[in-house]
């Protein structure tokens, strides 16, 4: 009799499921997708590459698969928001230039110079996978530069600069 359980033992099961998880409107955000798509793409081209004869490539999609997966935690959660000292964008840049640009190579690679099917597959999978990443970092470029063209300003440079300006000692 005392084994019964209540029936909302279940809920704090849930909750940190779902707290895991990327919320649904960033899931269908522009960023969220690309993030999502990202994240599956390197999955399975490490998979690929670690069944494949060109498992010396399996290093390239595993950190990229790691480092899509942070940055859509982060993004998802507003974690980034915490941690302003970061330049994020800067970042997320830099990682699906390089992104791109290294699984290109290693596509090319395991697609000419290999004849298994899995390294086929791991190649076809990187080239999908250097689309997106080259996707992103042309949206996140085009972000970056219209930033810079409206002069840097952002919703807290005016406080800032009414802060800078007042003869108040209670700083």
């Amino acid at each position: 009799m005392g084994d019964i359980e209540a029936p909302n033992s279940n809920q704090p099961r849930q909750s940190i499921l779902l707290s895991i998880l990327p919320s649904k409107e960033f899931a269908s955000s522009r960023k969220g997708m690309l993030l999502i798509a990202e994240v599956a793409l390197s999955f399975v081209s490490f998979v690929c590459f670690a069944a494949s004869t060109a498992v010396a490539f399996v290093t390239v999609p595993l950190l990229e698969f790691l480092a899509a997966l942070f940055l859509l935690f982060a993004y998802s959660t507003k974690f980034n928001e915490r941690f302003k000292g970061f330049l994020w964008p800067l970042m997320d840049f830099m990682r699906c230039v390089t992104a791109s640009i290294i699984f290109f190579i290693i596509s090319i690679i395991a697609v000419s110079k290999y004849v298994d099917g899995s390294s086929k597959a791991a190649g076809i999978f990187g080239f999908i996978a250097t689309i997106v990443f080259a996707l992103d970092f042309y949206l996140i470029f085009n972000e970056l530069a219209n930033f810079l063209k409206q002069g840097g300003e952002s919703n807290d440079e005016p406080s800032r600069q009414q802060d800078e300006c007042s003869d108040s000692d209670s700083d």
